[in-house]
């Protein structure tokens, strides 16, 4: 059928039908188990369904009415609503230091920075933070679940740029944002976004409290009636879908707690829509809600940004929106706001593997009612040498910086760049490749096949960062020291070289064993070496292999695999530090028949170098730390 003209009213039944077709061949591509959804369109809902199962052992259907979804991160949108209805209300200040608005047990620490962090770099996420959650963002165990200001005090991560520069998405200065807003209301979290925001609008099946038991010193857990209808969450497996425990995320409740349905969603969306009125209620100002739309940051004129706490989002046609994304290890959603249409959309998943569908789903559905893509994909502006210049490995703010967290992040955190002949942009990230035409503003790519832009920052002769499509972080450029290629070639040339150590020492003849005691004790630690870094390469690669499984890495973390295996790195290196220390006596050695043959103290001399620089690149990769 051809597409709406202008912004006319989506047309019911063939929308439906589109939207089936859509839905129904992720859910099969991608092996999800239940999928919910609502669009609203000026003021009605148009279409809200829900897809597959909720519960396989009792064979339960979504209901989009009764089911609530984990809907993750687009919990931070009410914290938003809620921390500018009290600047509006003039008992805070957005350019406001946040530390004027916070206990002082939960205060930020200046960290060697020169400048206060303000409520307006919490919205915008450049505070500054790192980005840690492995071991603490999420919680299998209810038992280990902690009050908000617990969490924040205990978990404190490093500044590590000064507020205001970069954008680097932060679960925790979302966090401290409620701590904000609860400290300054007098009020618990929880209770305050209840009484604000969630029953005035009538989401009578929205929460964020957590189907756990009663603790004392936490939040009142979910209604009992609203944990029977909380859908399970899922991966899949060899064997099919597998019933996964529940996540917690209670103690960062305003960056991630909430659960809803398609039906209180399609309320929050008309909510948004109408300026924050909804049913004659107000909920908050017309300000506010034009805040909400207009960009707040962009750290380029052409790059994403972030319109007071909601993600500005590019769809087809040259549209934009606003709305937010949310993932916890299985749930995936994302609420798309279009306000020249007046259209909401949001949609969410409980399957680990469906993460596709909700991030390009409201796209979809606007490209193919309002903006149709073109016959053929538009031609790059640039030639191969003019895009060459942008290559080269990026590496994301949005990551731990020091510790075994900081060096996980470094390995999987990165971008590849490459020009392609046709003066095009290949951008891998995450195991997904991406293309994107060069455009006739310097640094400006456009996606080849969607309405999302890439933008460079061009000072100088060679770029030294992107910033991320969707605004989530910075890529910065990184150096030849830390490239993922020399560590990988390094260790290819060490685990060989200590092969042959350890082969040479059990298989050498008698007369090339002889050897000086100095030569003696060098060549027993190079051994000892090569033994301990091989088993370190074993732990990493058991690390690896059980990474696949992101539930084992974030509940189980810190791994014991990976903190053999660098505790077995860092006694390594401290023995390489004495062999190289023995090397000169080694080779000065004894009488000639006593001593080392000139080619066994070049290969100790290549062996110890080899294993010394090896040292070095993961000490600079934050591997040699396993105390942290």
């Amino acid at each position: 059928m051809p597409p709406a003209p202008g912004g006319a009213a989506l047309p019911r039944p063939e929308l439906e039908a589109f939207v089936d077709g859509v839905v129904q061949r992720a859910m099969t591509r991608d092996h999800i188990a239940g999928v919910t959804l609502s669009i609203v369109q000026n003021g009605e809902v148009v279409l809200k369904k829900g897809y597959g199962f909720s519960n396989l052992g009792q064979r339960k259907r979504v209901d989009p009415d009764k089911t609530l979804f984990r809907v993750a991160s687009i919990s931070k949108t009410f914290t938003w609503i809620a921390l500018m209805n009290e600047i509006e209300a003039g008992r805070m200040r957005l350019d406001g230091p946040v530390n004027l608005y916070l206990p002082e047990a939960l205060q930020v620490k200046d960290q060697g920075k020169k400048t206060q962090i303000r409520l307006r770099d919490l919205m915008t996420h450049t505070s500054g933070f790192e980005d840690r959650a492995l071991g603490q963002l999420f919680e299998r165990d209810p038992n280990r679940v902690r009050p908000l200001a617990d969490y924040l005090r205990q978990e404190r991560p490093r500044r590590v740029r000064e507020p205001g520069l970069l954008p680097s998405y932060s679960n925790y200065g979302a966090a401290l944002a409620g701590a904000v807003v609860s400290n300054v209301t007098g009020k618990p979290f929880e209770q305050l976004i209840s009484e604000r925001i969630i029953l005035p609008a009538g989401m009578t099946r929205t929460t964020f409290r957590e189907a756990r038991p009663w603790r004392d010193g936490l939040p009142a857990p979910m209604a009992e009636t609203l944990a029977a209808d909380l859908s399970d969450a899922f991966s899949w497996t060899a064997m099919g879908w597998k019933t996964q425990p529940r996540e917690f995320m209670g103690q960062a409740a305003p960056a991630a707690s909430a659960s809803s349905t398609a039906a209180d969603i399609a309320r929050y969306m008309t909510l948004l829509l109408n300026g924050g009125t909804l049913d004659g209620r107000t909920i908050f100002s017309p300000k506010t809600a034009q805040a909400f739309r207009t960009p707040m940051y962009r750290p380029a004129p052409d790059a994403a940004g972030w319109n007071a706490g909601f993600q500005d989002v590019p769809l087809p046609g040259g549209r934009r929106g606003f709305g937010h994304q949310g993932a916890t290890l299985y749930f995936h959603s994302n609420m798309v706001i279009v306000p020249d249409l007046g259209l909401g959309i949001f949609v969410s998943v409980n399957t680990d593997s469906g993460a596709n569908l909700p991030a390009t789903l409201p796209a979809t559905i606007v490209e193919h009612f309002y903006a149709p893509a073109p016959a053929l994909p538009a031609s790059s502006a640039l030639t191969y040498d003019q895009a060459k210049v942008y290559e080269g490995d990026y590496l994301t703010t949005r990551r731990a910086y020091g510790g075994l967290e900081g060096f996980t992040n470094r390995l999987i955190g990165r971008a590849q760049v490459r020009a392609t002949p046709e003066g095009r942009l290949s951008v891998t990230d995450g195991g997904v490749t991406s293309l994107f035409n060069g455009t006739s503003r310097p640094g400006v790519f456009k996606a080849v096949d969607g309405p999302l832009t890439l933008v460079f920052d061009t000072n100088g002769d060679r770029p030294s960062r992107f910033y991320a499509a969707r605004g989530f972080a910075t890529y910065e450029r990184v150096g030849f020291l830390r490239s993922a290629s020399l560590l990988s070639w390094t260790i290819v040339l060490a685990a060989l070289a200590c092969v042959a150590t350890i082969l040479g020492a059990l298989f050498r003849n008698r007369r090339e064993a002889r050897q000086t005691p100095t030569q003696a004790r060098a060549s027993q630690m190079q051994v000892m070496q090569s033994v301990l870094w091989l088993i370190s390469a074993g732990c990493m690669g058991m690390f690896a292999m059980k990474a696949a499984d992101q539930t084992t890495t974030f509940f189980d973390w810190p791994s014991g695999w990976l903190l053999s295996g660098s505790a077995c790195a860092l006694v390594a290196t401290a023995l390489g530090v004495l062999t190289l220390g023995l090397l000169p006596m080694a080779w000065r050695g004894g009488r000639r028949v006593d001593s080392w043959s000139e080619g066994r103290k070049v290969a100790s001399t290549f062996t110890a170098l080899l294993l010394a620089f090896l040292s070095l690149l993961l000490g600079l990769w934050g591997y040699l730390l396993p105390w942290s």
